[in-house]
């Protein structure tokens, strides 16, 4: 785990220890500090000189010279090699013996446990029981178990629901090691001596977790506060020797056990090599400053900036950001803040990282996210990063609407392109287990769907067939539900989907992407009519999120119904811009003769109470129902910020260009014969005389 999250791994508050509160060097058994080192934290530096604050800040080529000389102590950080291991352990068989053993008791007590439970019928309903013993058991099995089971816990395709739920609980708090080994690790990674860097330092660690702990400590030449993490002494022996011996009974597993149908020793191998760049601590660094780059430019999102003069493979030094953790409901209502707020920008943030530049955090748990004393959501933790495909950004949203439309083949379909399942593999006997869960489900709407429950269902499926879920999905759909799940203490009608589909209806509106242009085509037009309630729902829904652009919601549209292959498209639009227009005209007339004086209206042959309308009740309610609805279109797009009478005048360019004359040719035609074709059958119809004229 990175150095924040560390400290509240341990349930420890970044606000426990402010500036001012004072902490100093305490000398560690075996350990000798140099004079300077026993100095008392003063408070924050009044003579700081201008020249210091420079030097604070730092321009962009000394930032780069900084973390180039990170990159050179960092030249020999370890990276994973199942061959290197297997030449390096299999030559130690004493040391391997051993540790199988430890690992098999501890797991072989386990494994018998599930087939006792399945030959007495009482495997389902041990389930909960089991999983929290294999909780434990990885937890006292040490670093490499831990990460493990964090990371299975995020896999739904190899893990009953109950399973995930226990392992996600897997926390990262082990024993510290001593201070005297951190201190020396500092300066022999560094090459300076620990009072020439910092000023002051905690004597003992503020939390330690699998892979390291971190100190709170002071700079010297600035006086900044920064959390310094330091890595584990042997940590990468300890989970070297676990990989290999873990790899060696995936490729068993592969081999003899037929209910997983995922190749475990490629998950193995992914896997490892996460926890392998998440032991190099300037990749960390780095991490953090593209997720800074990528998604720090909101107000309302804060990334803690590294210090990279005093960061190595081994030691990493990050500004220290005062907060609390994002599950702590009662510390947060006391600065005055909301955690529906700071969930909601969660989210926001959670669907940018997936769906917009696909790189985001890969290790989502509660304490990775504080609520700062100014209501900024800071990400923590950047240890272990992921990236979304492109073409899977853009299929994902797809698969959405497919859900929305209840299209249960399209989203069997869709699985090919998130990579869920083989080319080769028959989707036909998964789209009846679809259509028995979601339909069920949607029978909610959106804003009353629980998204945990959305994702257990949709685990079930995915455990029951031959699905290989991607590391990027099911990382993404953990970190949603773990923020429903922060969010439902403190409002338990909160709904993650409610809070998130205005970022998709923003999305399918606005964006040029051909993919996603054609979601929107199939959200909006079915069996040949246009679904004028779905454009109006994702307009209230889209309004909601800061981002979005009436500019930019409609001329892709247009440019979609006037693009060379849109011919299909265009003969709808032209059915419908007709339907419209008559609904306008028609209303228009119905409200004229509705507002005339009773003595105009007796004038006018009427036999259904709609005056000069040849046309039933129920006719003439849809029509002005659909002119209602343009009518709160238009206004929705009237009353967005960035609205201006001026954005109609690229639109009125487009319909210039041969196949927007040609489309507006064809919609004035439609609409003259249509409303001829009413006059006509208005004035050929047989008048009712009154029975009192008689």
């Amino acid at each position: 785990m990175a150095a924040m999250n560390l400290l509240v791994s341990a349930g420890v508050h970044y606000s426990c220890l402010k500036a001012g509160n004072g902490f100093s060097i305490s000398k560690p058994k075996g350990y000798k500090l140099g004079p300077r080192a026993a100095l008392v934290e003063a408070g924050p530096r009044a003579d700081a000189s201008p020249a210091a604050l420079q030097v604070l800040r730092g321009d962009l080529a000394a930032d780069l010279q900084a973390e180039a000389r990170a990159m050179a102590r960092a030249a020999n950080a370890s990276v994973y090699s199942p061959e290197l291991l297997a030449n390096k352990y299999g030559s130690r068989p004493v040391q391997a013996v051993k540790r199988t053993l430890e690992i098999l008791v501890a797991l072989g007590s386990f494994g018998t446990k599930l087939l006792l439970d399945q030959r007495n019928g009482t495997l389902d309903r041990n389930k909960r029981r089991r999983a929290i013993e294999l909780r434990t058991i990885f937890t006292r099995l040490g670093p490499t178990f831990v990460k493990l089971g964090q990371g299975l816990s995020t896999r739904p395709d190899l893990c009953p629901p109950e399973y995930l739920e226990e392992l996600a609980e897997l926390q990262d708090a082990l024993p510290t090691f001593p201070d005297a080994d951190a201190f020396s690790c500092i300066e022999t990674e560094l090459g300076m001596s620990i009072e020439s860097i910092f000023s002051s330092i905690s004597a003992s660690p503020i939390a330690a977790a699998s892979l390291g702990q971190v100190y709170k400590a002071r700079l010297k030449y600035s006086g900044q506060t920064v959390a310094v993490k330091v890595q584990r002494p042997g940590i990468e022996e300890a989970i070297g020797l676990d990989f290999y011996l873990i790899r060696g009974l995936g490729f068993l597993i592969n081999k003899y056990v037929d209910i997983i149908t995922s190749d475990v020793v490629a998950l193995i191998d992914e896997f490892a090599r996460r926890v392998y760049q998440e032991l190099n601590y300037v990749q960390e660094g780095q991490n953090a400053k593209k997720f800074k780059t990528l998604y720090a430019d909101k107000e309302d999102i804060l990334v803690p900036d590294i210090y990279w003069n005093y960061t190595s493979g081994k030691v990493l030094t990050m500004e220290w950001v005062n907060g609390v953790k994002l599950n702590q409901q009662a510390a947060i209502e006391r600065q005055g803040l909301k955690v529906i707020d700071l969930v909601t920008t969660g989210i926001q943030c959670s669907l940018r990282q997936l769906l917009e530049h696909g790189y985001f955090h890969a290790d989502p748990h509660p304490g990775n996210l504080l609520a700062t004393p100014e209501g900024k959501l800071a990400f923590l933790d950047f240890g272990m990063m992921s990236e979304t495909p492109e073409d899977a950004r853009s299929a994902i949203i797809g698969h959405v609407v497919h859900m929305v439309n209840r299209d249960y083949e399209a989203m069997a379909r869709d699985y090919y392109a998130l990579d869920f399942l083989a080319v080769d593999v028959d989707v036909s006997p998964i789209v009846p287990a679809l259509r028995d869960f979601f339909d069920d489900a949607l029978n909610y709407t959106v804003s009353e769907l629980n998204f945990k429950t959305l994702v257990d269902g949709l685990g079930n499926v995915l455990y029951q067939y031959p699905f290989n879920v991607p590391a990027y999905y099911a990382l993404i759909l953990r970190s949603l539900t773990v923020l429903e799940g922060l969010a439902l203490y403190a409002d338990p009608n909160f709904k993650v989907l409610a809070a998130s589909y205005p970022y998709f209806a923003k999305r399918l509106l606005t964006d040029p992407n051909p993919y996603l242009r054609d979601a929107l085509v199939e959200l909006l037009f079915k069996d040949g009519r246009f679904r004028w309630n779905r454009l109006e729902d994702l307009l209230i829904e889209g309004r909601k999120d800061r981002d979005f652009s009436a500019k930019d919601a409609l001329q892709p549209v247009l440019k979609l119904i006037l693009a060379p292959d849109g011919e299909e498209l265009r003969t709808l639009t032209i059915k419908e811009a007709v339907r419209v227009t008559e609904a306008v005209i028609l209303g228009s007339v119905a409200d004229t003769y509705n507002s005339a004086p009773s003595f105009v209206r007796t004038l006018m042959i009427t036999d259904n109470g709609n005056g000069a309308l040849s046309m039933n009740n129920a006719d003439l309610e849809a029509m002005m129902e659909l002119r209602n609805q343009v009518f709160r279109i238009w206004g929705l797009l009237n009353s967005s910020e960035d609205f201006d009478p001026a954005l109609l005048q690229p639109i009125l360019q487009v319909l210039q260009q041969p196949e927007g004359r040609s489309l507006g040719g064809r919609v004035v035609s439609g609409i003259t014969q249509r409303l001829a074709a009413r006059l006509l059958q208005q004035l050929l119809r047989t008048p009712t005389v009154p029975a009192s004229s008689l």
